[in-house]
């Protein structure tokens, strides 16, 4: 098992919960998120703002804020991960910074609450 952690844009989200559906995921997890890239950032006046020099801290007006995102969190059987992964990246790319980004993470083992089942039967 694999647990498949995306950060897209907000006006994406339809479209990828569509998308993971039609490639056979319909559980899933969707947090709202706040984050950056470090592309939208120059680190010298990060540095000086956290130096505090007012300049720097002034220059990083708009490009020092965190933009909302939705976060999408789906614990699936390995066979499905290359999917799911092909699937996100399908769905967002825009080609512009913010697209977003996907992790997979090895996932132990997962129980159900309700029956007690673990692994696999868990999650199906």
């Amino acid at each position: 098992m694999k647990e498949v952690i995306a950060v897209v844009r907000i006006n994406m989200m339809n479209q990828t919960k569509q998308a993971l559906a039609d490639c056979g995921v319909d559980a899933f997890f969707a947090h709202e998120a706040h984050g950056r890239g470090k592309g939208f950032v120059n680190p010298q006046i990060l540095e000086g703002a956290e130096q505090g020099y007012e300049e720097a801290a002034a220059l990083l007006g708009e490009k020092g804020k965190l933009y909302p995102k939705r976060m999408i969190t789906a614990v699936v059987d390995d066979s499905q991960v290359s999917c799911v992964v092909e699937t996100i990246i399908n769905t967002n790319q825009t080609g512009m910074p913010g697209d977003g980004k996907v992790f997979v993470v090895p996932l132990n083992d997962a129980v159900r609450v309700r029956t007690g089942e673990m692994g696999l039967k868990s999650i199906s």
